[in-house]
């Protein structure tokens, strides 16, 4: 394709990585002789293209005052699907707006939401090349942000452990990524937390009742100083043993349909309280270890805590940093040589790898497999423990996804 000027537009929610993303699409259409112009406010600044003055190109002066390493993103982010626009003209809007600038293609970065609406514009013969961004992790190649949103849940929940410490306090962290475990479950692994709750493994909470008392009593029976905490992370998204999903109604649905989830971390802590309520043996604890006191300390204390967006916000891990360079600049080289409606998967040496939109978007779940090699190591899923059995493979090169 004869491209000679990009739009970028960053969709959806914020993560890490996404200025990375801006900075190596730029440099790299400016290593290539092709201007780039930021089209602000993600698919409402597209669609509002037409009535806007002037968009900020790109140039060597701009792209420096842009911080890699900062999440967020200098584009600016809406929730908007653009097929759901009420205006039946909505895409001779948007092909108008791009004439008006003499945009040539776009370079949009988000996650399944986003996806769907480059499979859309593509369709609608507007040139696009999708750059996966999603803190959830849920597409089929690694998107940017991921790794970032571990890290800061990691951060969070090994801090919280002096809290809890303090207090002897049941710490239940409640983090984002809507009905996929993946970043609870990494950066839960990364905290060493003693319980991880996701979606993909229905939560039986008289288990998780029982590991946590087995852990919780015995780190404080054997502290010469009788503390001792126990620490939880959970998904937004998980279910109970009946498969029925967790979260406060009230919090209503995005732009997308999507359900906003709520409130799982709270249901934890009622459904921890109610068994320490009844339990015959937690008053012996309590009176045995001083922490009983009458009509104040009677049971242990559970805390829920819900960072939110804090976990997406913030820094960009370096591997954020690393990939979206890559793929920023992956995504210039698969426009230009006309391979619209598809996503970057990864750049490995010489190799810029892509895949089809309509394929990247499908939902990816934490495979439960791997789970059990966790639980040999004493970490709780929320189910009875299953043993891990390896496959034994050899192989000659190492590639594929990190999460």
């Amino acid at each position: 394709m004869n491209i000679k000027k990009i739009g970028v537009i960053t969709s959806g929610g914020d993560c890490g990585g996404l200025n990375a993303v801006i900075k190596g699409m730029a440099r790299k259409a400016y290593s290539m002789g092709i201007e780039s112009v930021v089209i602000p406010n993600g698919y409402a600044g597209l669609y509002n293209l037409i009535d806007m003055e002037n968009v900020v190109l790109l140039n060597a002066e701009r792209v420096s005052k842009i911080e890699a390493s900062l999440a967020g993103s200098e584009a600016g982010h809406s929730r908007v699907k653009i097929s759901k626009i009420d205006d039946p003209n909505k895409y001779d809007r948007i092909k108008a707006g791009l004439k008006k600038f003499n945009i040539d293609g776009l370079v949009i970065s988000g996650g399944d939401d986003t996806g769907s609406v480059v499979v859309d514009l593509s369709s609608q013969g507007i040139p696009c090349i999708h750059v996966p961004k999603t803190m959830d992790l849920d597409l089929q190649p690694y998107s940017v942000g991921g790794d970032s949103a571990i890290n800061r849940i990691s951060v969070f929940a090994r801090d919280l452990k002096t809290t809890g410490m303090s207090h002897n306090r049941i710490v239940i962290l409640e983090v984002f990524g809507r009905y996929v475990g993946h970043t609870a479950f990494r950066g839960g692994v990364g905290a060493e937390a003693d319980c991880i709750l996701i979606p993909e493994v229905p939560a039986d909470f008289d288990i998780v009742y029982e590991h946590m008392k087995a852990t919780y009593l015995a780190r404080i029976e054997r502290s010469d100083v009788k503390a001792g905490t126990y620490i939880m992370v959970v998904a937004e998204g998980i279910t109970n043993s009946n498969g029925e999903m967790l979260f406060d109604e009230s919090a209503g649905i995005d732009a997308f349909g999507h359900k906003k989830l709520a409130g799982a971390g709270k249901y934890v802590r009622q459904e921890l309280e109610r068994r320490l309520k009844v339990d015959p043996e937690i008053e012996a604890f309590m009176k045995r270890n001083g922490m009983y006191v009458p009509g104040i300390y009677a049971i242990p204390e559970a805390r829920e805590v819900a960072p939110g967006h804090l976990v997406r916000s913030g820094q960009s891990s370096a591997y954020d940093v690393n990939f979206g360079q890559k793929a920023g600049a992956a995504a210039v080289i698969l426009l230009c040589e006309g391979l619209t409606g598809n996503t970057v998967a990864n750049v490995e040496g010489n190799k810029v790898m892509y895949m089809s939109t309509k394929e990247a978007i499908k939902h990816r779940a934490v495979n439960i497999e791997e789970l059990g090699l966790f639980e040999d190591l004493g970490i709780c899923f929320g189910r009875p423990p299953q043993k891990y059995k390896p496959e034994l493979i050899e192989e000659n090169r190492i590639s594929g996804r990190n999460y």
